[in-house]
């Protein structure tokens, strides 16, 4: 596994990896009041099967519980079949064991 770095780039509305300075992965999501929307993750060829989808992935859901403000929708395929492989995050789907 690479030593990933992570941070969350409001200006664009994404989450990014990075690996030795290089930028190798992003997760694109949409706000609204109460939801974040998780439209695409990609992740540079050179860093398939590194973890750096996982990394990006836990980084940016972990990023959603501290700010507690909002649920999640996973459209994207990649954050969505994560999140099914790692119930603990299931609380923060939007429609998820809502009261």
């Amino acid at each position: 596994m690479a030593d990933v770095q992570t941070k969350k780039n409001e200006a664009e509305s994404r989450y990014e990896a990075y690996v030795d300075g290089d930028l190798a992965g992003e997760a694109y999501y949409e706000l609204d009041d109460k939801r974040i929307v998780f439209t695409h993750t990609e992740v540079d060829d050179r860093f398939e099967g590194h973890g750096v989808g996982s990394a990006l992935a836990r980084f940016a859901l972990d990023d959603v519980r501290a700010t507690n403000d909002r649920r999640v929708v996973p459209r994207c395929p990649f954050i969505k079949g994560w999140i099914e492989r790692h119930p603990e995050y299931d609380d923060l789907v939007h429609g998820a064991h809502e009261s």
